[in-house]
């Protein structure tokens, strides 16, 4: 086996709250007249696996290439399973949930769910874009309870103006939003536990408002954190026990050696070119394409316009 990079197929997700903008920004042929929230790039849970698009390995699942071909995908004499991040595109047209994701007390104490620490990464963002992370200084559960009631949850939540180029760090146990007007890049935990807290008063086409799940977001809140006024734009975004990432640019006409010895997970934001190996085939790549190189892949990213990409490293 020649090892190369893996694009991967993206699963669409319809979500209430979606578009049709992962099809203009990066040309994914997304089902017509679907809204379409989510394209996810890189995924092992149950009912949603990654299946590689290329090459050799092509309509295999990315947990039977691991499970086959061990440390010369990812670097190391064993591997977690399932596959140990999830790697997404959204695009939010309409707000997203106030929601939250458990930690793994709070999975232990409820008997159900997976936890999952997030970033996300703002891609393009419209004028006075926003997003919620995290509950005002001082904020109690007794006081989401009664914002609750009232419909006035918006207020105790912390409102950041973002742009594009920032990523912002959500670990298990925030409470926080996504406002409308947003295309994102998420990386996180390998889970797709979510609690909704409060959902705006929305109704679908045929009335009926989502569920919620007010119980379990307050026993995975975590009312005495501080709020994270944290943000990063540059170089090392984000260094958690889950996952790394890292931002590069290529520049257009240059090209990079790759031979890292372990496995890195590329999610191009912008840009083209293509992979070359002397080995093997060329292949092409631009912005909206996410692709897992093997740490036993050795060759070169030649860049044709100037490209941004994220790394993400385990």
């Amino acid at each position: 086996m020649i090892f190369y990079p893996l694009k991967l197929k993206p699963i669409f997700k319809e979500r209430i709250w979606g578009g049709t903008r992962l099809a203009t920004r990066f040309a994914k042929a997304l089902p017509p007249q679907t809204r379409i929230g989510e394209s996810w790039e890189l995924v092992d849970l149950p009912h949603d696996k990654s299946i590689v698009a290329n090459g050799a390995l092509a309509g295999h699942a990315i947990a039977d290439v691991v499970d086959r071909y061990g440390e010369r995908i990812t670097g190391r004499p064993s591997f977690p399973s399932p596959f140990p991040v999830l790697v997404k595109l959204l695009d939010a047209q309409d707000v997203l949930s106030v929601q939250v994701h458990p930690d793994t007390n709070a999975c232990r104490r409820m008997g159900r769910g997976d936890p999952k620490t997030e970033c996300w990464y703002i891609i393009d963002a419209e004028p006075g874009s926003t997003i919620y992370r995290g509950l005002a200084a001082g904020v109690t559960r007794k006081d989401l309870k009664a914002a609750l009631a009232r419909g006035t949850v918006a207020d105790l939540l912390i409102s950041i103006r973002v742009e594009p180029g920032q990523c912002y760090f959500l670990p298990t146990g925030t409470l926080h939003a996504i406002g409308p007007g947003l295309l994102i890049a998420e990386i996180q935990q390998p889970s797709d536990t979510t609690y909704r807290v409060f959902d705006w008063n929305r109704v679908d086409a045929e009335g009926k408002a989502r569920e919620l799940h007010v119980e379990a977001s307050l026993e995975c809140i975590h009312f005495d954190r501080p709020a994270d006024l944290e943000v990063t734009t540059q170089g090392r975004l984000v260094d958690c026990d889950y996952f790394k990432v890292d931002k590069h640019y290529g520049a257009g006409g240059t090209q990079a050696s790759l031979s890292p010895g372990v496995m890195q997970i590329f999610l191009f934001i912008s840009g083209a070119g293509r992979f070359t190996q002397t080995t093997s085939e060329t292949l092409d790549f631009r912005g909206g394409d996410c692709f897992i190189l093997p740490a036993a892949y050795e060759g070169n990213a030649a860049f044709s316009e100037t490209t941004e990409y994220l790394a993400v490293t385990l």
